[in-house]
């Protein structure tokens, strides 16, 4: 998300010292569209914590669920099928088992890693919720 804010707040910069002579101006306009940016992102972290709250599995639960996909489809690709492949190798068979695409796990995974070290960052400071227990 930073990445296209960034690439928004240039390209209207540059609209910005086009069509706008007055500095002060500019630089007013500037800040009001970083701020704007800045504004949304809240939002939408605010909607992510909302959604993480839910008590239905089907809502709070999405984010682990795509979790356990992108593990279940690294296990099998470096783990499962290369040991699969190699037991039936070993007994003379001929079947050929499927290779996932991991080019599209590998971001999303590494994602998820990245906000699992802010799970365990806020379990650290001791702010984590715990109604998932009851």
């Amino acid at each position: 998300m930073l990445g296209i804010a960034e690439s928004v707040i240039g390209v209207a910069g540059k609209v910005l010292d086009k069509f706008v002579e007055d500095k002060d101006l500019k630089t007013k306009l500037s800040h009001e569209l970083k701020s704007q940016i800045v504004s949304l992102d809240l939002a939408q972290a605010q909607t992510t914590l909302e959604q993480s709250k839910h008590p239905s599995v089907f809502v709070a639960g999405a984010r682990p669920a795509i979790m356990w996909i992108c593990a279940f489809g690294l296990g099998w690709q470096f783990i499962f099928q290369p040991v699969t492949v190699w037991l039936f190798a070993v007994m003379d068979s001929d079947l050929v088992l499927p290779i996932f695409e991991t080019e599209g796990l590998m971001p999303l995974t590494l994602s998820l890693l990245g906000l699992g070290g802010m799970r365990s960052f806020e379990k650290y400071k001791g702010i984590q919720r715990n109604n998932m227990k009851k």
